[in-house]
């Protein structure tokens, strides 16, 4: 672990340097992403061992999920204590902060720690692909309503720390900010936010984005005979199942991948972002993806780096997954279920209270 910290280091060196190329790690791992940081993997790992016996297994071997949670918590640990003060730290809906397709409600207990981010001026991001056009948003004041209570409520958060909650719907699309006056969120302008490289994006091109994912979702529909309605919404195109059915993970997937290769071939697919992702239950093709969205959030916020942002996550595998690509504009951590989130935020939080002295 202390080996590969140091793999790390000699890579944020070169990359510092204007050397990328030169790093030891992109030479035996060819395929590696981004860094923004170092990782203290080795206390990471004693962390870690504490917790799940690693190195007193002696018929199983360190596990993916083994390697996943020493990796979260480096992060945590680097970001709590490091140079850079954390400023943002978005997540996830389905799956990371509530069950697939359920809501945020007043009982979660997800909440606390989200409400101790926000006292720790910390901002906090719910980045979802859940596209809701309706300028009103009710439905993600529905959806997130036990939070936007617990804020309203709050006697111990500053107005200015209330403010720190935003919610960036349909990966890139939709942005709301809590707001004191109103005691809920409100919507923010397109054209306080937007990136200029998505505000260059032709209306055209964007509709024919979606005309073309809805056919190719359409054709795999009928030519996989699947239990599924497609559906097409202002920014985004999908298929759901029919009430009382559901559609085999490797039908979803096979979806996902056809509509992937078809758009990244096509003349819009090369000018109009997307996410062709896989919800568990459902395929959806949204315009753009939660790179967009997090970068929105940091610009939104006065320029935050990614080196001060972290992202919370259930879905970084390559292939169908909607968070793998805001491994490009922050830091992550990749959670299991909301469980999970609970226990990172925690640890983020006690971090932050330790200082960095705690595991330097």
């Amino acid at each position: 672990m202390a080996d590969i910290a140091e793999l790390i280091d000699d890579q944020l060196a070169h990359d510092l340097n204007g050397t990328p190329e030169l790093a030891k790690i992109r030479h035996l791992v060819p395929s590696v992403g981004t860094f923004f940081t170092s990782l203290p993997l080795e206390q990471a790992f004693f962390v870690q061992d504490a917790k799940r016996a690693i190195s007193s297994r002696r018929l199983v071997s360190p596990s993916f999920n083994d390697v996943r949670l020493i990796l979260n918590t480096a992060q945590v640990m680097t970001l709590a204590g490091g140079e850079e003060r954390l400023q943002l730290v978005t997540l996830d809906g389905d799956v990371t902060l509530y069950e697939d397709g359920k809501s945020l409600t007043a009982d979660s207990p997800v909440i606390p720690e989200l409400l101790s981010l926000l006292q720790r001026d910390v901002h906090v991001g719910i980045v979802t692909a859940a596209g809701y056009a309706d300028t009103s948003g009710a439905k993600y004041k529905e959806r997130l309503a036990g939070i936007i209570d617990a804020v309203r409520n709050s006697s111990t958060l500053t107005p200015e720390q209330k403010r720190g909650l935003l919610v960036m719907g349909g990966e890139s699309n939709y942005l709301f900010r809590y707001s004191v006056e109103q005691g809920t969120l409100v919507y923010v302008d397109q054209a306080e936010w937007v990136l200029p490289e998505m505000a260059a994006w032709e209306e055209g091109d964007v509709q024919g984005l979606l005309d073309l994912a809805e056919e190719v979702i359409s054709s795999c529909r009928h030519v996989m005979n699947l239990n599924g309605e497609v559906i097409r919404k202002d920014r985004a195109v999908g298929i759901i199942p029919l009430p009382g059915k559901k559609m085999v993970r490797e039908d979803l997937e096979e979806v996902v991948l056809g509509a992937q290769r078809r758009l990244e071939f096509s003349a819009v697919g090369r000018k109009i972002h997307f996410c062709a992702f896989n919800g568990g239950s459902d395929v959806w093709v949204d315009v753009g993806d939660k790179r967009l969205g997090v970068l929105s959030l940091q610009r939104y916020l006065g320029g935050i780096t990614g080196r001060q942002t972290l992202h919370v996550g259930d879905q970084f595998a390559s292939a169908g997954a909607n968070d793998f690509k805001a491994r490009l504009a922050a830091c992550t951590v990749w959670i299991a279920d909301p469980g999970e989130t609970v226990e990172v935020l925690r640890e983020l939080c006690e971090y932050m209270d330790k200082g960095h002295a705690r595991f330097v």
